[in-house]
């Protein structure tokens, strides 16, 4: 798909973006060579390739769920401005 000067200047307008008259044509030849690419990706057969969470085949080590700090839930709500129930209350943003 190419894009000519005109349909840079409407996308640019629909974005609310500000292209100066010079800047124009590297931007439609920037934008007309990423949209050929796309075109050329989705040419790809890809019947029969399984989708991938990760591009490599690798399992991540876990550390171990352990705690590894204290509770200090007491010492920093005795220094909050309010606190009830052991929640910080804070003045209200959304009426």
């Amino acid at each position: 798909m190419a894009l000519d000067q005109t349909d840079v200047e409407k996308i640019a307008h629909l974005a609310r973006i500000a292209i100066d008259q010079q800047d124009i044509v590297n931007t439609t030849e920037g934008l007309t060579q990423i949209l050929t690419m796309i075109d050329q990706m989705q040419a790809a057969d890809t019947d029969n390739v399984e989708p991938l969470a990760h591009p490599l085949e690798m399992e991540q080590r876990l550390r171990a769920d352990a705690v590894t700090e204290t509770n200090q839930r007491e010492t920093f709500q005795a220094i909050a401005p309010a606190t009830e129930n052991g929640l910080y209350l804070v003045p209200k943003v959304i009426e």
